[in-house]
């Protein structure tokens, strides 16, 4: 065994630089979290009748609805509509916040920071 540490171990210098990369990188992180949950995602169903935003956070934003999307005799297309146009801005969130987090860790999985 090495002396005064254990086998195949940096040494302190190299543990104390690759603590400041981690702090360095930790800080990005937070800042992007930041940035990406205040962005807006919008998309639309039924060929812009309704639209949904929502934020990086995962929260919906607002939806509007055309009138004409309106009809008393077929509520349940509206109601798939709605929420067509919620999953698909929500998957786009989604998407983005992977993507871009993705850039910071070069593609790898680091589970629970998100």
């Amino acid at each position: 065994m090495a002396r005064g540490g254990f086998p195949g171990m940096m040494g302190g210098a190299n543990m104390q630089q690759l603590a400041r990369q981690a702090q360095k990188l930790q800080q990005q992180m937070t800042k992007m979290q930041e940035e990406l949950d205040a962005r807006e995602f919008e998309a639309t169903s039924g060929g812009g009748m309704v639209t949904a935003k929502v934020n990086g956070k995962r929260e919906v934003l607002s939806i509007s609805i055309k009138p004409e999307a309106v009809d008393p005799d077929d509520v349940e297309m509206l109601e798939d509509m709605v929420m067509a146009a919620v999953n698909e801005a929500l998957r786009s969130a989604a998407e983005t916040v992977e993507r871009e987090m993705g850039k910071l860790t070069g593609g790898m999985g680091m589970p629970g920071l998100f």
